[in-house]
């Protein structure tokens, strides 16, 4: 994981794999083709499907109804080359849409909803063509269903095959400075990109050997059509506070000239926010709005499905390991046994985060015996030996059982169980800067990449650069992974518990 860290540095350099014997041209063609066989091979299965639930198990309105024979030959005749051109109009085949996830399913579905009105007008004004109305709609969704899964799947395989080096847009970053390299890390933490960062062309006169993170300087902006031509490039990626309004104008007309060459201008304000943007045109004149949230509506509903779904999973089979610890903590020490904090949320929304108490109540007056444990609280804002943690309080932060009672803060929709670490509001002013505008973008989770990475025995600045690192590079996959995979080691481990 390559995170950039305050001066822009970043941890390690740069790595692809070696270029593949096979052209990136011939690649792109074998993908195309297979994209089309698996097309075909999903809209036949669709089709076969929907005759199955019609005229075996019999879902229909109309069960007594038989259609002549040769009707859905014929049929699939006609259906199978209008799915496929119908999939074609909608760029579904342009590799310009990277296979793009959320964006590829909708393209999807209103290809094949144009496909089933398209039956439906023909159905129509056809007096001896008759079809089932239950095989049209069965057809409709399982053809959407099918390619869609087909398309999931054919994604995975191109993911495993970026990291190996295939399928790779050579591509240029413009800029050598903050913004740049910020881009660069993040693009080259991101193996299913599909980029392959070749180096920098330096801007505003900068005249320097070596690039950073051992990527060469190629060139200078004012030679951009030779770097092209010498390097094959097709992505040109701008960080755009690296180019005055001159320069960029004017790499903008070399650009718009060469064919096959894209152009990609970053904000200008990158490290700062991290949710999308929506360009809208008002009168004659394209303007940039910032999301104010970092996740799309489909990503939010989503994350907050599961969410909800494994909070009341847990909470249905915890709940008299909740008892237990409420009764062990009222024993332990005089006090309640919920303790509530007062946090950041999303968009910057306070809310109390609750848990075990783990603390004494008089914490502050014995804390003012140990004045140098204050210091290093002021700074780091935790404490390996904390005198103030009971006996039952330190056992429950060591198995991580403290921040149980936070399951009803998913509940209330204050976090969820995945995302960055939450903060108080000095924590934010102090720590964070401009960086909490991001972090108060999403949820805080209780458990997230900070938490699973170390959690206390790493430093607050690894922390925030894990946080960005995560809301840059969200994904319901990444939750996943860090919910199954990173968290039941980590709190077996309890490296940093406490």
């Amino acid at each position: 994981m390559n995170i950039p860290s305050a001066d822009g540095t970043v941890s390690q350099a740069i790595q692809y794999p070696a270029i593949p014997a096979l052209s990136l041209k011939n690649q792109r063609r074998h993908l195309k083709l297979w994209l089309l066989c698996t097309d075909i091979l999903a809209v036949a299965w669709a089709f076969q499907f929907a005759v199955w639930i019609r005229f075996v198990i019999k879902l229909t309105v109309a069960p007594e109804y038989v259609p002549p024979s040769g009707v859905y030959p014929i049929l699939f005749a006609l259906v199978l080359p209008l799915w496929i051109l119908l999939l074609l109009l909608f760029n579904l085949y342009s590799l310009k849409i990277k296979l793009g996830g959320i964006a590829e399913y909708k393209r999807i579905f209103n290809a094949s909803s144009t496909g089933a009105m398209v039956l439906v007008l023909l159905l129509f004004f056809s007096r001896h063509f008759v079809v089932s109305r239950s095989w049209l709609v069965s057809f409709w969704l399982l053809s959407f269903f099918l390619i869609a899964l087909s398309r999931f799947i054919n994604r995975r395989v191109v993911y495993s095959l970026r990291k190996k080096g295939f399928m790779l847009t050579p591509a240029v970053i413009v800029g050598i400075n903050r913004e740049a390299v910020a881009l660069a890390s993040d693009l080259s933490d991101w193996p299913v990109s599909g980029l392959r960062l070749l180096g920098f062309a330096s801007g505003n006169g900068e005249q320097i050997q070596n690039g950073p993170m051992n990527l060469p300087i190629l060139g200078a902006v004012g030679e951009i059509r030779r770097l092209i031509a010498a390097h094959g490039i097709e992505d040109v990626i701008v960080a755009v506070t690296a180019l005055s309004n001159e320069e960029l104008l004017k790499l903008g007309e070399e650009l718009n000239a060469i064919p096959n060459v894209n152009l990609r201008i970053s904000s200008g304000l990158y490290e700062l926010f991290t949710t999308g943007v929506t360009v809208r045109t008002v009168g004659t004149v394209p303007l940039v709005s910032l999301n104010k949230m970092r996740l799309e509506p489909i990503e939010a509903f989503i994350k907050r499905t599961m969410d909800l779904v494994l909070t009341f999973c847990l909470l249905f089979l915890a709940w008299p390991i909740f008892l237990i610890i409420a009764l062990l903590v009222k024993l332990d020490s005089p006090g309640p046994a919920i303790h509530r904090h007062k946090v950041l949320g999303i968009s910057g929304r306070q809310f109390d985060a609750f848990k075990f108490r783990t603390m004494f109540l008089n914490g502050d007056e014995i804390l003012r015996d140990h004045p140098e444990l204050v210091q290093k609280l002021q700074t780091e804002y935790k404490l390996k030996n904390d005198p103030r943690v009971t006996r039952v309080g330190r056992w429950l932060r060591k198995l991580s059982l403290d921040e149980l009672p936070q399951l009803f803060n998913i509940i209330l929709g204050n976090m969820s169980l995945v995302g960055p670490r939450f903060i108080t509001t000095v924590e934010a002013e102090k720590k964070y800067g401009h960086q909490r505008l991001n972090l108060l973008t999403v949820r805080p989770g209780i458990t997230g990449l900070w938490q699973v990475s170390g959690r206390s025995d790493i430093s607050y600045e690894e922390r925030i650069r894990l946080d960005m690192y995560y809301i840059r590079n969200y994904s319901i996959w990444l939750d996943l992974q860090i919910l199954f995979v990173q968290t039941p080691p980590a709190v077996l481990k309890k490296r940093g518990a406490y």
